[in-house]
C-alpha cells in the first residue's frame, strides 16, 4: 500500500469552487490510505468532490462512503473496480460518479437508489446487463454513459420518452453475414 506522508496532505486536499474536494488522482493508491482518515477527520462534512481517478483500486469500502457522507461529485475512473459497497446507497447528496475505466460486468445496482444521481459515467467497462426498469424509475438521472460496453439489446430500448435522461452508448456493430 502506497501511503502519503502528512507534508503532502495540504496538496491533496484544494478547494473546488466553492467546495472543498481532495484530489488523490495518479497516486497509484491499491486501498483509500487509512491516514487520510485521521487526518481528515475534523473536516469530512465538508469534503464535496473527492477524485481517487487512474489508480489501482481493486474496492472501495463502506467505510469510505460512510466516512465521505456529504459527496456530491465522486471520481474513480481508471481503477480495477467491479462492484460498489452496498453504503452508496447512503450519499444523499451525491449527483456525479464516474466509474469509466474500471471492470464492472454489470450496472452497479446500489446507484439506481441514489436519489440525487444526475450523471454516471460508466464507460468502457465490461457491462453486459443493465437494470432497465430500475434506471427509467431514476427521477434525477440526466445522463448514463455506456460507451465501449457490451450492453444488450435491452438497454438500447431505453430511449426518450420512456426515460427523461440521455442514454449514451456505442453504436452497434453490424451483423456479419455468412
Amino acid at each position: 500500500m502506497k501511503s502519503i506522508a502528512p507534508s503532502q496532505l495540504g496538496c491533496i486536499i484544494r478547494c473546488l469552487g466553492l467546495s472543498a474536494g481532495a484530489d488523490l488522482a495518479n497516486c497509484k493508491l491499491m486501498t483509500f490510505p487509512v491516514g487520510i482518515y485521521k487526518a481528515m477527520r475534523s473536516v469530512t462534512e465538508g469534503i464535496h468532490c473527492i477524485s481517487l481517478a487512474n489508480n489501482e483500486l481493486k474496492s472501495l469500502t463502506g467505510r469510505f462512503i460512510t466516512t465521505f457522507s456529504q459527496l456530491r461529485e465522486l471520481n474513480l475512473a481508471g481503477n480495477y473496480l467491479h462492484r460498489l459497497p452496498e453504503e452508496v446507497t447512503s450519499l444523499l447528496h451525491l449527483r456525479a460518479i464516474n466509474l469509466s475505466r474500471n471492470r464492472f460486468r454489470r450496472f452497479p445496482e446500489p446507484l439506481a437508489a441514489v436519489a440525487a444521481l444526475e450523471t454516471i459515467d460508466l464507460e468502457e467497462n465490461e457491462i453486459t446487463e443493465v437494470p432497465v426498469e430500475k434506471l427509467a424509475s431514476m427521477a434525477s438521472l440526466q445522463s448514463l454513459n455506456l460507451r465501449a460496453n457490451p450492453v444488450g439489446p435491452e438497454a438500447r430500448l431505453l430511449v426518450r420518452p420512456l426515460v427523461p435522461f440521455d442514454l449514451l452508448l456505442s453504436p452497434e456493430e453490424p451483423i456479419p453475414e455468412a
